[in-house]
């Protein structure tokens, strides 16, 4: 399974996923779901993928050799001149992939179905951010839905809801994505570390912050055993029923 995040602030754009697949509980590797094409100074696109490996992988090697070898009638990443550009690229690339590898046809419940976030800014216009479907079409986050989560959602999404603001600190927006996954990795054990994050700041036009959060990282183990206990003493704190 995985699970990846975006949020949208005023600030601008953070990330974070998780790198762990499993096909059983004896087959788990690490692999990575966040991706990012580039160009200082003028454009920052980042993908993460949630789905079918071998699907999300073509996707995003298919995205990355268009950058290299230009292709006779669609531009790459790094030459679509708007962001909404991008996710529809994104989309036809992704559904594409799906139908050349399913014998039945495209089908949003196929074994190859796969989902992406993507998120970035192209100079003269804002930072955008969307989620795109196996069927190739996609939704735009939005002042009522500023964040977007894709693969084991349920867990970690009500510490998001309550406690997301536009307006916090890209600090306070990891801690807050940090509780989130650490969440859903003590409910779902097909969601795990190491986690990805990156933060973009609006108009930087480059990767702000970029690191790998290993399950033993100080800083992770201090919100992990913090967020438990908070929730014990709230819970403490509640009044009982009366029967």
């Amino acid at each position: 399974m995985t699970y990846c995040v975006a949020l949208r602030l005023n600030k601008g754009l953070v990330f974070m996923s998780d790198t762990r697949t499993n096909a059983g509980v004896d087959n788990i590797s690490t692999f990575r779901k966040m991706f990012t094409w580039q160009q200082p100074g003028e454009r920052v696109i980042t993908l993460m993928t949630a789905g079918n490996l071998a699907t999300t992988q073509s996707v995003v090697s298919m995205l990355d050799e268009r950058t290299k070898v230009p292709a006779e009638r669609k531009p790459s990443l790094l030459e679509v001149p708007t962001m909404f550009q991008a996710a529809r690229l994104v989309g036809e690339t992704l559904r594409e992939t799906i139908q050349m590898n399913s014998s039945t046809g495209l089908s949003a419940d196929s074994v190859f179905g796969a989902t992406i976030i993507m998120g970035g800014q192209i100079k003269g216009m804002p930072p955008r951010l969307f989620m795109i479907y196996p069927e190739g079409n996609f939704v735009e986050a939005s002042e009522d839905t500023p964040h977007f989560q894709i693969g084991e959602t349920k867990y970690g999404r009500p510490i998001l809801v309550r406690a997301y603001d536009r307006d916090m600190s890209f600090e306070q927006a990891a801690k807050l994505l940090m509780v989130s996954f650490d969440s859903t990795m003590k409910a779902n054990l097909s969601v795990g570390a190491p986690l990805d994050l990156q933060v973009y700041r609006t108009d930087d036009f480059a990767i702000c912050h970029e690191q790998r959060i290993d399950q033993s990282d100080p800083y992770f183990q201090t919100i992990a055993a913090g967020w438990g206990e908070a929730l014990k003493r709230a819970f403490q704190s509640l009044p009982d029923p009366s029967f």
